[in-house]
């Protein structure tokens, strides 16, 4: 395992109660009307929970499977880390399980478009 460029250069492995998730939503959106939104961290529009994807979960959690999009109460993730694996680069974020408020396959299309997906 080696720290390099601010990227952890190994795959990871959540503990047996944790999930761990990429692409979580953030920055600049667009909405399905063409409005450009900001990304103001909650000031203007409030706080407002996010989209993420699973990466991988740990054995005990057995509702969630990686590849699902979890809608994540706001605040309810860590900081986040960039992993480096022979399947990609990801940043990497803990989700609490307790702030899970929907699972879904996708993120629904009437749902806020990050710009980078655009």
């Amino acid at each position: 395992m080696q720290m390099m460029h601010d990227y952890l250069e190994c795959d990871v492995e959540p503990l047996s109660n944790q999930i761990l998730a990429y692409d979580l939503d953030k920055g600049e959106y667009i909405s399905q009307g063409g409005i450009i939104i900001a990304d103001d961290d909650g000031i203007t529009r409030g706080i407002h929970p996010r989209w993420a994807r699973v990466y991988k979960v740990g054995k005990n959690i057995d509702y969630l499977t990686p590849g699902e999009c979890i809608l994540v109460d706001h605040g309810r993730w860590t900081y986040g880390y960039n992993i480096k694996t022979e399947k990609g680069d990801f940043r990497i974020n803990r989700i609490d399980p307790n702030g899970i408020l929907l699972v879904a396959d996708e993120k629904p299309k009437d749902w806020l478009v990050n710009t980078k997906d655009v």
